[in-house]
């Protein structure tokens, strides 16, 4: 019986795979004649066209703070934190950093790694440095920073030099001179991160060539020669100025000052933005234009009055209005190439005869508060305060178009 079934089961499996074989033949003679007598595919985007998005717009919401500096007591602070050098920093996530396209501010002072000077040093010759230790933290927050004040010199012209290097490792732009007379430093073009809105309704992250000019008065009206400096820039893109000078702990500027910053709107400025006195100062409209005095200390070791640990952060937000989309593209495309301390931007928009882009320009105010040891946002008391001293709501009003409130 054995024999017999080995038999049987011997001529099924002969017979399965014969079927097998069979049935793969057929197989591959239907799909060889298939390819035979079918038409050549056609390549699948021989007849798609990608169509390439083009930007309709540019927006870049920017935060302007007053005098920094992490140099004296700050340090002392922090070193004797767990969180040593983010210390100062640790309550900046509070302003939602995030919903600005960039921070600036004014760095009052030197960065010379190899000096230490003690706290009460500092205090008695007023002679200030900051360590560069600092840096990896700032840098998360801060996209750029005037030099030019009253204390960045006090290291000496190599202090200074060795800050720009710092802030160059650490991708902080930076523009101004302590000396004002060196009108070469006074503006420099600054690559302004920015939103761009294109024509599918999304959004991506460009940069904005725009003019940041420092001028330091403190010991000295800065010369016509540097305020005319900021007229090459005015033909082709914005022009902010960020001065430095007034009689210190004075709720409003005197007459040399209010000339000063009104001088700097006829030489260009879009806006000026200044700091020193350590106080918020009032705000005005000059000729449409927005002028603020002071915005007092936004990270400071002073702690003495209520005064001197308040700041007003001025938030400006630029908008295009109207405008080609090629021209867009090609200023979005410049500002790639602004990132580096005295390149050649503006040239390259001269070169191109790049059309100004028309801007609408929209201010708040942010108030700061950093009573206590450490910035964070002014209560609702402070900011009714700061709004107040800026006498904000008179200067708004009269701004004119292009530049309103927020």
């Amino acid at each position: 019986m054995r024999v017999v079934e080995r038999r049987v089961n011997r001529r099924i499996w002969l017979v399965v795979s014969g079927i097998i074989l069979v049935v793969l033949g057929a197989v591959i003679v239907a799909i060889i004649w298939s390819s035979k007598t079918s038409a050549p595919l056609k390549p699948q985007n021989s007849s798609v066209i990608i169509k390439k998005t083009k930007p309709i717009s540019v927006s870049s919401n920017v935060l302007f703070l007053g005098n920094t500096f992490w140099g004296r007591y700050i340090d002392d602070w922090s070193m004797a934190s767990e969180l040593k050098y983010a210390y100062p920093f640790s309550r900046l996530n509070e302003f939602n950093r995030d919903q600005y396209n960039a921070w600036i501010s004014g760095l009052e002072c030197p960065m010379a790694a190899a000096v230490h000077t003690t706290s009460a040093e500092m205090d008695n010759t007023l002679t200030f440095n900051c360590s560069p230790d600092y840096l990896p933290e700032a840098a998360k927050w801060i996209t750029a920073f005037t030099l030019a004040n009253n204390h960045t010199d006090n290291q000496g012209a190599a202090g200074f030099k060795e800050t720009q290097a710092h802030l160059e490792k650490y991708g902080i732009q930076y523009f101004g001179n302590y000396d004002p007379t060196v009108t070469d430093d006074i503006c420099e073009v600054v690559s302004l991160p920015a939103t761009v809105l294109n024509d599918n309704d999304l959004t991506t992250v460009g940069k904005i060539p725009v003019a940041l000019c420092g001028f330091h008065g403190v010991f000295q009206i800065p010369p016509a020669s540097s305020v005319a400096v900021m007229a090459q820039y005015g033909k082709y893109m914005p022009v902010i100025a960020m001065p430095h000078m007034g009689a210190e702990y004075k709720p409003a500027p005197d007459q040399i000052k209010t000339d000063f910053y009104r001088s700097l709107i006829d030489g260009g400025a879009d806006m000026v933005l200044g700091d020193h006195p350590h106080w918020i100062q009032t705000s005005e409209s000059y000729k449409g234009h927005l002028i603020v005095y002071s915005m007092g200390n936004f990270m400071f070791d002073q702690q003495d009055t209520s005064e001197v640990v308040r700041s007003a952060g001025i938030n400006v937000v630029m908008k295009t209005s109207g405008g080609s989309s090629d021209l867009l593209d090609k200023w979005l495309s410049l500002g790639t190439k602004c990132g580096s301390y005295k390149d050649n931007c503006l040239a390259l928009a001269q070169k191109q005869n790049l059309k100004k882009l028309d801007i609408k320009y929209q201010f708040g105010v942010v108030g700061t508060n950093d009573s206590d040891k450490i910035v964070k946002p002014a209560t609702p008391a402070q900011q009714a305060d700061i709004l107040n001293r800026l006498q904000w709501q008179s200067t708004v009003k009269q701004l004119q178009p292009p530049y309103s409130s927020l």
